[in-house]
């Protein structure tokens, strides 16, 4: 058990490569909602993936280098060490135990947050944590209110910042063209995938 900061939050996904979308979130998560620490999750083995992740090792490190300026940002490996599925609430219920104090955040995306009745151990999700939910680009259909009755007993607060369509879904597309990611990415990551040669269609 370490110190507990006011507020700590999580941000989970696959980050198959994190964008400069990614970082952004990150950002505006830290500044809006005052975190003093925000845990990058890089998922281990999820629970609703059908498609076959880039290996831990290499999304860990692009993650690293990803969020390398974001001061309070820390990359956290406890999914992918943890063995069978990665659920969320067991990562924050990990995290409950280092901050017994603090307010936990979990930043999720909108099409994420309508989801979340169906999650695993939706209540215990509820229960210990806000969740911050991030926009859709406007092209991606109305903006969703997330009322009492639309949100059960989470509690939800919007996150405000610009709308960006970066997609890790496209980056991947466009590597496997050989087509340019520099606007898409850092440019640490795009180096560390040029020279690992990820995403490459054989």
């Amino acid at each position: 058990m370490i110190d507990s900061p006011a507020r700590v939050g999580v941000f989970g996904g696959a980050f198959d490569p994190p964008h400069l979308g990614h970082v952004a979130l990150a950002r505006a998560a830290l500044n809006q909602w005052g975190l003093a620490r925000l845990h990058i999750v890089p998922t281990g083995q999820p629970s609703h993936k059908t498609r076959t992740l880039t290996s831990p090792q290499h999304r860990l490190a692009m993650c690293a280098l990803a969020f390398a300026d974001v001061a309070q940002a820390v990359v956290d490996a406890r999914e992918i060490e943890r063995s069978g599925p990665s659920y969320t609430v067991e990562t924050l219920e990990s995290l409950r135990d280092e901050y017994p104090d603090a307010q936990l955040f979990l930043l999720v995306g909108q099409d994420q947050a309508l989801t979340l009745q169906r999650w695993h151990r939706p209540a215990d999700l509820a229960r210990l944590a806000t969740i911050g939910v991030a926009g859709r680009p406007a092209s991606a259909g109305p903006d969703v209110k997330f009322d009492a009755v639309q949100a059960g007993n989470f509690d939800i607060q919007r996150l405000h910042m610009p709308a960006m369509a970066h997609s890790a879904t496209d980056i991947r597309q466009r590597l496997a063209q050989h087509q340019s990611i520099e606007t898409l990415v850092p440019p640490s990551v795009a180096r560390y995938i040029a020279h690992h040669h990820l995403y490459q269609t054989s």
